[in-house]
């Protein structure tokens, strides 16, 4: 397997950054993709941001972040991409949104390049087959915030080559990451068995009209996790979990899977959660 040097990132909003902050923190060059320079820039603001908060906490040096950030360029035109020898999808979670992407993309890069799609719920298999080389689709499922959780899901469809998937999963191993191996199913593993379990804690809420904070010290003191179910859930994003949630309860129908209705009336009140300032808890809104 080819040593990948380039990678291309679309979508650089909060995982698409974080996915290239990890890559050029580990040597790597990265042209980072946004539909127009702003949103591009903004991209570039947030990796910065972060990367100064390692040199405060004294994680890295001054040079290691300029350094760092110098491997990220920038780019709107999709065929800037063609020299990548892994390209990594973390655009709007749309299915037809993505598999245009592809589409577009097996067409630019070189036949040994990899596509790779961030998604975190929708079906690897039909991103894959919107393009005319399915066997180098694989999915590579990053847990947000990406720099900090070590988790990577490498997900092979029916069609995806060996080579690919190892190439895949070496890479991830590379950025320091965990990657685990599975198969393209709604949810792959963790939302799989994360999202009906935090549903269910929500839902303790209204029917034993406890408050958040005792669900999450009954969870953390009791069942020893690290953080509470609806800590959690304003770490991920309501907006994020109801959309997971819908997409797995289409897929397979499991009344579990559907979110509660005290998450979708938070999400449209725009209570997301620590992007917004309030969620279950209060924050100070993210700058």
């Amino acid at each position: 397997m080819a040593e990948i040097s380039r990678v291309g990132i679309v979508g650089l909003g909060t995982m698409g950054a974080g996915i290239a902050q990890v890559c050029v923190q580990a040597g790597i060059e990265v042209v980072g993709r946004e539909v127009d320079p702003e949103l591009g820039e903004r991209g570039r603001q947030t990796i910065d941001h972060y990367l100064a908060r390692g040199v405060e906490k004294g994680r890295l040096g001054e040079d290691e972040k300029d350094a760092a950030l110098g491997r990220l360029s920038l780019v709107t035109d999709l065929g800037e991409l063609a020299s990548c020898g892994l390209v990594i999808e973390a655009a709007f979670e749309d299915l037809d949104v993505k598999r245009a992407l592809f589409a577009e993309l097996d067409g630019i890069v070189e036949p040994s390049a990899i596509l790779a799609t961030n998604t975190s719920a929708l079906s690897v298999t039909q991103i894959a087959e919107a393009t005319r080389t399915p066997e180098r689709v694989v999915g590579m499922h990053f847990f947000n915030p990406a720099p900090v959780l070590p988790l990577v899901e490498v997900i092979r469809t029916t069609y995806t080559s060996d080579e690919a998937f190892e190439t895949a999963y070496a890479f991830a191993r590379r950025l320091g990451k965990e990657p685990v191996a599975c198969n393209d199913t709604p949810g792959f593993i963790v939302n799989r068995i994360l999202i009906p379990l935090l549903n269910d804690c929500v839902r303790v809420l209204d029917e034993a009209r406890v408050s958040p904070e005792d669900v999450d010290r009954a969870m953390r003191f009791g069942a020893n996790w690290p953080i509470g179910p609806c800590a959690l859930i304003d770490l991920i994003g309501v907006d994020v979990h109801v959309h997971v949630s819908e997409a797995l309860h289409a897929a397979l129908g499991e009344e579990r899977m559907a979110p509660p209705q005290r998450l979708l009336e938070m999400q449209q009140a725009g209570q997301l959660g620590r992007k917004s300032g309030h969620g279950f808890y209060d924050y100070e809104p993210l700058s």
